[in-house]
């Protein structure tokens, strides 16, 4: 009896090792797994990254939306005249007071809680665009001049300034600002957009710099503009090829790159850099006209 029920003991053992072998998986069905799995992470990696980036261009669109809000309830707490880009621009070193803050020294970022929009802000702040762009930060003034802006720009030739307007002393070109009642077209006019600028440093490497103007292709002085050469680009297509725009009406959209301008005034390849201008590639999306 013993000898049968260690038979039976056995025939049960070699049993229960051959289920566990044909439940297991031998090295070719291991490495099929392995290589679906690769070429799913391979298929899904790029569609997350999209996404990803899409989700930082949301956040800086209602970061711009939050600016014209900004920018408008200033207007109409100060006779519908909107926000000053850079009213004291032509003092020393470019001045000490801008659209998004205030600084004691020039070397010094600007700090947005003291900024003329600060009020109009949440946590009184101008907010930085969520793609993390290498902005070179604590430099001197000279190689970094708009520190504290965020990353976006105020078109500050036609809305935060009259330097269309003939007739003004050069201060007053800058101090005086344009009123919504005077933006024709809103829903074409822009008022705050992705923005930086490209210099070189002292041994002539290229960088990204902050920089809270969006300039249109074209200077505009006194009223005259000067059409025989492009501006420095600033407007930063930093989105996959875009630049989100907030126009005069409030509403937020994306613009394609369509021209460089080549080599800026600091000696910077613009297109290096994406930074640029939409089409018309002329001052119509800045004009109040």
């Amino acid at each position: 009896m013993e000898e049968v029920g260690s038979q039976i003991t056995g025939c049960r053992l070699e049993r229960c090792e051959f289920e566990m072998r044909k439940r297991g998986f031998s090295l070719v069905e291991l490495m099929v797994v392995i290589s679906t799995i690769s070429v799913l992470m391979a298929i899904l990696m790029p569609a997350l990254a999209r996404a990803r980036l899409q989700g930082k261009s949301i956040v800086c669109r209602s970061n711009l939306r939050q600016l014209f809000l900004a920018n408008s309830g200033y207007a109409t707490e100060n006779d519908g005249y909107l926000v000053a880009a850079a009213p004291d621009i032509i003092s020393a070193l470019g001045g000490k007071r801008r659209w998004h803050g205030v600084r004691s020294d020039a070397n010094e970022p600007f700090d947005p809680l003291k900024g003329p929009l600060a009020g109009y802000l949440a946590d009184g702040k101008v907010k930085e665009c969520p793609v993390k762009v290498k902005f070179r930060k604590g430099a001197a003034w000279g190689l970094n001049f708009e520190q504290g802006c965020g990353g976006y720009g105020y078109n500050m030739t036609y809305i935060g300034s009259r330097v269309w307007q003939k007739g003004l002393g050069f201060a007053e070109r800058y101090s005086l600002t344009a009123r919504l009642s005077e933006v024709k077209r809103p829903s074409e006019t822009l008022m705050f957009a992705d923005c930086a600028m490209a210099r070189l440093d002292d041994n002539g490497q290229p960088y990204l710099h902050e920089y809270s103007f969006a300039e249109p292709p074209y200077f505009v002085i006194a009223g005259q503009m000067i059409t025989s050469m492009y501006s420095s680009p600033s407007i930063h297509f930093r989105h996959q090829g875009l630049a989100n725009i907030a126009w005069s009406d409030g509403h937020v959209d994306a613009r394609e790159l369509a021209e460089s301008g080549g080599i800026n005034n600091y000696g910077a390849n613009s297109e290096e850099f994406l930074l640029g201008w939409f089409e018309p590639v002329d001052n119509t999306p800045f004009d109040l006209e």
